[in-house]
């Protein structure tokens, strides 16, 4: 009985050397994994700009279902968008500029062309007026017919 208790009592605690080596292995677990977390900010606006794609969908399929309501189909016309007049080409926005006007949108978006909605560059807690308008944007098409509905594409290849 003796040695067992003389067995328990040597097994009370971890060495120093097993202490250092569950650390290097953390280390390197880390040091493994870190670089999947570092650019969450870039996946950030990758998801905001796809939201802003559905969100463009929606804004326009009202749009669409005022235009329908208030025989507003043709080539042109214009819709009335909580209390905004929203011009349109066979019921939906005419462009991004248009679109905007019927989404709520935060200020660092910028749809200052036709075709093109962006978000601002960041610059320190502001945002200045230099969109990322290469390869961080949605496109939007505007419908060229009655059968032609608009077309929008996410482009986030460099957000």
């Amino acid at each position: 009985m003796n040695k067992q208790y003389m067995a328990q009592k040597e097994q009370a605690g971890f060495t120093l050397i097993e202490l250092v080596m569950v650390i290097v292995i953390l280390g390197i677990l880390a040091a493994t994994a870190l670089p999947k977390f570092v650019d969450l900010g870039s996946d950030a606006r990758k998801g905001v700009m796809k939201g802003v794609e559905g969100s463009m969908r929606s804004a326009n399929s009202m749009i669409y279902a005022k235009a329908a309501a208030n025989n507003q189909l043709g080539a042109t016309g214009s819709v009335t968008v909580n209390g905004t007049a929203v011009a349109t080409v066979y019921g939906y926005a005419k462009d991004t500029v248009e679109l905007v006007k019927a989404m709520d949108l935060s200020p660092e978006f910028d749809a200052g062309t036709t075709t093109v909605l962006a978000i601002l560059h960041e610059n320190g807690s502001d945002y200045n007026s230099t969109a990322h308008t290469g390869n961080c944007k949605v496109d939007y098409t505007a419908a060229t017919s009655a059968t032609v509905p608009p077309v929008y594409s996410a482009v986030v290849s460099a957000c």
